[in-house]
Order: structure tokens, then C-alpha cells, then sequence
């Protein structure tokens, strides 16, 4: 494969620009099941209609690595914009909240559950003892379910802006049905890993736009955090853990 650059490099993959398109090579051990299950979430959340880029083919290399093919979308992330521009952060928060709840907004019956995916995270993470396992299991059976199309991993970085103006979100493979409130929870949690004040005006925004609780999203964050707890992030363990503490015990 001959690439024009590399793009991004994450955990178990890389994307490179090649040509008019954009390949995601992950690992040669990275599991087959979840490249196909990555691209079939995008193939699901594509047929929303959502502004995302195309799949355009899924297929393994000569020794072994398997890939995936989109469309390749020319322009800036959205944290680079907000970075260079934060006289206007404000206004790129509201956009950003905007295309979010535009997320929220779709429904795709197939995509798998979110409370199902959070329960076998938070029953398998050792890192926490069973009590709190236990509590936070409990919390997350009683809290409402919904089948709204959630992207998982919402944050600046995951959404280009093209030479127009278009916002285009990238990277499905965190894509799940469910509660919108959960969505905004990872998104917040996201953002005070690295901006406690950018966290708050996250917040804010959303639970004004979407005339939500803001104490209902907190009521996720606990939650949101074991599921994060389970990537076992040496640099995140601090702040997961003492989000771990909202627990209350009722």
C-alpha cells in the first residue's frame, strides 16, 4: 500500500491518507471481530444520514493486518479550531452541542446496546472491588433506556471541519444505542480529563440545549468513568477514581 502520510496513530492502529481516502491498518492481533464490527457500525450510522465519512472497504493485507477504507475528509479537527480560535470557543461549543444532539437525534435498531456494553465493561474491571462494582451495575439497570444513536468518544478531535465550514464527525468505533445523557456524560468526562473549565462549559450548553438535568447527567458519570476505568489509562486513573467517590450508597 502506497500511502501519501500518516494521519493519526492510536492504540492498535494507524490511519494513513491514501489518495482521495483514508485507511485505518490495525494491528495484526487486533481481533477480526471488532474491525468488522467497527465498520458495520459505520455502515449502520451512514444510513442515518448523519454528516460522516463513507465506508468504502474492509480487507487484510498480505502479512496479516486487517484495514478499513473511508472516505478521506480534507480539513481541521475541530480542537485544533477551538485551540487556535478560543476568542470564539463559545460559539464552536454551541455548534459542537448542536451536532451532538443532531447524533442523539437518529435511531439505528441494529447498533449494539450501550447499557449491555457498560455492564460487562464494569462486571470484568478488577480495578474497583465488588461492593462498588456491585452499586454501579445497579445504578446503571435502573437508569432509562432509550434507543438513541450514540457516538461514544464525542469530542473536538473526532470532528473535521472542511474548507466550507461542514463539520463531518470521524471514528464509530465506540457507536452504541441509548441514553443521550450517558453520551454527554463521556463527553464531559472527556473533556476534564485534560479541561475542567472546557468540561463545564460542555456541560452547561448541553443541559441547556437539550433542557436536561444537569444532576441526571451526573448521575451517568460514575458510570461513564468505570467503562473508561477499564482502558486502564495509567495518566486517567486518578481523575476516573475520584469520580468513582459521586457514588452514593443508597
Amino acid at each position: 500500500m502506497k500511502t501519501d502520510k500518516i494521519l493519526a496513530t492510536r492504540t492498535h492502529k494507524i490511519i494513513y491518507k491514501v489518495g482521495d481516502t483514508a485507511v485505518k491498518v490495525f494491528d495484526k492481533n487486533y481481533p477480526k471481530t471488532d474491525v468488522l464490527n467497527e465498520a458495520l457500525n459505520q455502515a449502520r450510522v451512514e444510513e442515518t444520514g448523519l454528516p460522516i465519512p463513507k465506508i468504502l472497504g474492509v480487507t487484510t493485507s498480505e502479512d496479516g493486518n486487517w484495514s478499513i477504507t473511508s472516505e478521506y475528509i480534507e480539513g481541521k479537527t475541530l480542537a485544533q479550531i477551538m485551540d487556535e480560535d478560543p476568542a470564539n470557543v463559545e460559539k464552536y461549543m454551541d455548534d459542537f452541542v448542536n451536532l451532538q444532539m443532531e447524533v442523539h437525534s437518529k435511531k439505528a435498531p441494529l447498533l449494539n446496546k450501550l447499557k449491555d456494553k457498560w455492564d460487562g465493561k464494569i462486571s470484568a474491571l478488577t480495578a474497583i472491588n465488588a461492593t462498588t462494582r456491585y452499586e454501579l451495575r445497579t445504578r446503571l439497570s435502573s437508569m432509562p433506556k432509550h434507543t438513541k444513536v450514540l457516538h461514544g468518544d464525542f469530542n473536538p478531535s473526532n470532528i473535521i471541519v472542511d474548507k466550507d465550514g461542514n463539520y463531518h464527525i470521524l471514528d464509530w468505533s465506540h457507536a452504541t444505542q441509548g441514553n443521550a445523557s450517558a453520551d454527554a456524560a463521556t463527553t464531559y468526562l472527556l473533556f476534564a480529563l485534560h479541561d475542567q473549565k472546557m468540561a463545564d462549559l460542555y456541560m452547561n450548553k448541553f443541559c441547556d440545549k437539550s433542557d436536561t438535568a444537569k444532576q441526571y447527567v451526573q448521575r451517568w458519570l460514575p458510570i461513564t468513568a468505570a467503562s473508561r476505568l477499564a482502558k486502564a489509562i495509567p495518566a486517567e486513573k486518578e481523575l476516573l477514581e475520584k469520580w468513582l467517590d459521586v457514588v452514593e450508597y443508597e
